[in-house]
């Protein structure tokens, strides 16, 4: 099934789109010039004598008004969305800008706005040189009706949105959901608990560039080890950092290996994407708990909403994962390893217990996260976890200066603690 196995590249491919500002203004834009032309359409129409006549001087004033308050709440839009990206990389982490800029709401008010400027400006034009007769004057003239009503209605949602996009709530939740979807994608990928050494079986093929592995492309993997009677097995996930000369695949039992057909495989760029990296996600969440712990921040409250935040994320990580569907694309000849648990806890709660070890809050919370997923019925999440509340422990006991706060800390750590 073809047409299914190219949505997990389409979907990689639409969000480096989102990412760009200028796309959903360009395509407003071209909409608006196209419905210019499109109410001249009306004239030939023969419905000019059922439609009620309107002034040309009515439909100016209309336009040339959209027109000049256009201009000013673009202009307004682009400075507030430049504020809100400059707060978010200040408050939480520059890593979490993509995810501000790809916000669907700020970019659909400033493409309306935009797209209500070049057809007022166009319009205004095509009516000041008489293009339209009294149907395409009305048509014009209800168009702009129709404009008014949504951008009058986009603004509404925009400001309410625009107060919030930055702050660093906001922030942290775009990071959660954008961790939350990479979770449940690569609980649906194929992979396999193998995790031997990187040159055991196969023919190797090798990275050229420095960079990190951003996107698997799994559907042309399928469809070249088809072609080939073979298989392939992926040795770097996304989020993993390539060298030259490291080994990115192993293809076996292919008499013609195309190495540069595997490679095309792998996206590789100089940043990683939250897309196909949940360890990416847990990475951003702990870099802003971080930045709140810090002395000049000194906002315990942030690092413990994200401690629970974790703590969700975690749960979702243990939960059995769904049946595999009948429309679920075949990926029988390609596999991938299991992300190892110990670096997701190494990236979640490492560096939150180093620089919350004199916060006695953040301890205690911190240990009661860990115990939750201490009891998971996964022995390399327990594991994990008890490995993390030690090292918690100790941390705690280096930075709090009262024994009765360390005694707190323990007994938040509960009966996990002492196994």
């Amino acid at each position: 099934m073809p047409g299914i196995e190219s949505l997990d590249r389409l979907r990689f491919l639409v969000n480096r789109v989102r990412e760009r500002l200028w796309v959903k203004p360009l395509v407003s834009s071209l909409l608006s010039v196209g419905a210019v032309f499109l109410a001249k359409a009306a004239d030939y129409s023969g419905l000019g004598e059922l439609m009620p006549v309107m002034t040309q001087d009515s439909v100016e004033t209309l336009l040339s008004v959209m027109a000049s308050s256009m201009l000013v709440i673009a202009t307004l839009a682009v400075a507030s969305m430049v504020s809100a990206y400059a707060s978010a990389s200040n408050t939480a982490t520059p890593r979490s800008f993509r995810l501000i800029i790809a916000d669907d709401v700020s970019q659909n008010a400033l493409s309306i706005f935009i797209g209500a400027f070049i057809f007022s400006i166009v319009a205004l034009t095509a009516a000041k040189n008489n293009y339209y007769a009294n149907a395409g004057l009305f048509t014009l003239f209800v168009m702009t009706g129709l404009v008014f009503v949504v951008v009058v209605l986009t603004f509404v949602r925009w400001v309410d949105r625009i107060a919030r996009l930055g702050r660093i709530g906001a922030t942290i939740e775009s990071v959660e959901s954008a961790t939350e979807a990479a979770l449940r994608h690569y609980r649906e990928m194929p992979r396999t608990a193998h995790r031997g050494p990187e040159s055991d079986n196969g023919i190797e093929i090798t990275a050229t560039a420095v960079g990190y592995v951003q996107h698997v492309d799994l559907a042309g993997l399928q469809t070249y080890a088809e072609e080939q009677n073979g298989s392939v097995r992926v040795l770097t996930l996304p989020g993993t950092l390539l060298m030259p000369g490291r080994v990115m695949a192993c293809v076996s039992h292919v008499s013609n290996v195309d190495d540069a057909r595997v490679r095309e495989a792998f996206a590789v760029g100089s940043q990683r994407r939250f897309d196909d990296d949940p360890r990416f996600g847990l990475v951003v969440l702990s870099e802003i708990a971080s930045r709140a712990l810090s002395p000049a921040v000194n906002d315990p409250g942030t690092g413990i909403d994200i401690l629970t935040r974790l703590a969700g994320l975690f749960q979702l990580w243990c939960e059995e994962p769904d049946e595999r569907s009948d429309d679920a694309p075949d990926y029988s000849r390609v596999s991938m390893p299991e992300i190892d648990v110990r670096d997701m806890f190494d990236d979640a709660f490492g560096a939150i217990a180093r620089d919350g070890a004199g916060m006695v809050e953040v301890c205690q919370r911190l240990q009661k996260v860990l115990g939750h997923l201490a009891g998971s019925g996964l022995a390399d999440v327990r594991n994990a976890a008890i490995a993390h509340q030690r090292l918690a422990l100790k941390y705690a006991e280096s930075g709090l200066v009262l024994e009765e706060d360390l005694e707190r800390v323990r007994q938040a750590g509960g009966d996990s603690l002492q196994e």
